[in-house]
């Protein structure tokens, strides 16, 4: 059984996982995204920001939001893997691709972007990173996903979808292209 609960950012769902996992397949995650998209110019107000994708499902989500934006943005991408508070935890992957910043960052607006908004501390490493560039003006926050699980007191400035999933489950984003999604429990 779905349920939903309209805020002012998205729909919040709460989920009865007695069914089969939760999935969205491309059509749905580009409905997401047109709703984000007029949602970033209506937030900045014909500024002009700066699009910054966290690696990898960010980047992805950030491209694709790139794409439905009446006016292209400057795009860079973040891998904040060195930042996080985490290893003992996650470990580190064995690649880690470098951030790609084409432009300087200071005094701009920034619109930071990943697929999902969990614990906060991704968004956390990105901007400790981030400020090793330069010191922005401002930092937005633009999610596919908040799932809550909050460790850290970050929120989303714009959101595709808002999930009150249980702590056994996570948003997995699959791309870049097609972009879908699905729910997976990390019991499994």
């Amino acid at each position: 059984m779905l349920v939903f609960r309209h805020t002012s950012m998205a729909p919040t769902v709460s989920i009865d996982f007695l069914e089969s996992p939760l999935s969205w397949d491309e059509q749905q995650l580009q409905t997401h995204l047109s709703s984000m998209a007029a949602a970033i110019d209506a937030h900045f107000h014909g500024r002009s920001p700066l699009l910054i994708g966290i690696e990898s499902g960010g980047a992805w989500v950030a491209t694709a939001l790139n794409n439905k934006l009446a006016k292209p943005l400057p795009m860079g991408t973040l891998n904040p893997a060195f930042y996080r508070d985490d290893f003992d935890t996650r470990g580190l992957k064995a690649t880690v691709t470098p951030s790609k910043l084409p432009f300087d960052v200071d005094g701009q607006h920034i619109l930071l972007v990943d697929d999902v908004l969990m614990t906060g501390r991704t968004i956390r490493a990105a901007m400790n990173e981030l400020f090793d560039f330069g010191r922005p003006a401002s930092i937005s926050l633009a999610v596919l996903f908040d799932i809550g699980h909050r460790e850290l007191p970050i929120r989303a400035d714009i959101c595709g979808e808002t999930l009150a999933l249980p702590p056994h489950q996570r948003v997995e984003l699959r791309g870049p292209a097609p972009l879908v999604a699905e729910i997976r429990d990390t019991m499994a």
